[in-house]
């Protein structure tokens, strides 16, 4: 395990960095699918997340788009789960639960499908830095009468997670590692 720690602190502490608008921006294939993803990197992911989870207490798994696609698909596949995705589409079907999410940079209304009540779910998210999506999501899954049992994230930016501590204490939240930017230098803990 702290092998493929290391392998995934050191692709973050590498990753490219862009400007936007003034402000320092890592860009790494987990959290903005470019540039291309090492597969060493992704079986880390999936070695550490593994680890953390019971999944005798875990009946699906729920991504949110896009990213969240390479991160619950072998998860799937490795713990036989189903997995389900957050969409930024509506298809109308019987059940689709609308969310109105908001981030630091992004707002828009997110679908969710085929959560069944009593379900127990694990959530697994690219990076979580105000947190906005993830609240959005938890209130949505709860509004379909299931419950999100632990939510991991591969990085944790800002503050969101310890909020989302506070306000949902009876889910488990946890993170591979934290990030944060230094100017132009990315610090990886």
């Amino acid at each position: 395990m702290k092998d493929a720690l290391s392998r995934l602190k050191a692709s973050l502490a590498n990753a490219p960095v862009i400007w936007k608008e003034g402000y320092p921006y890592f860009v790494h294939p987990i959290t903005d699918g470019v540039p291309r993803m090492d597969p060493n990197v992704t079986e880390a992911i999936m070695e550490l997340v593994s680890d953390l989870v019971d999944w005798n207490t875990v009946d699906l798994l729920l991504g949110i788009e896009a990213m969240g696609l390479p991160l619950t698909t072998p998860l799937s596949l490795q713990h036989g789960r189903p997995m389900v995705v957050a969409r930024k589409r509506a298809y109308g079907m019987e059940g689709e639960v609308v969310i109105d999410q908001a981030t630091g940079y992004s707002s828009g209304a997110m679908y969710l499908n085929d959560i069944q009540p009593g379900e127990r779910l694990l959530i697994v998210d690219d990076v979580v830095s105000t947190g906005g999506t993830l609240e959005a999501v938890l209130d949505g899954v709860k509004r379909a009468g299931a419950q999100v049992v632990h939510v991991v994230t591969v990085v944790e930016k800002g503050d969101g997670l310890n909020r989302l501590r506070e306000r949902h204490p009876n889910v488990m939240f946890s993170s591979l590692v934290t990030l944060r930017m230094d100017g132009e230098r990315i610090v990886v803990e």
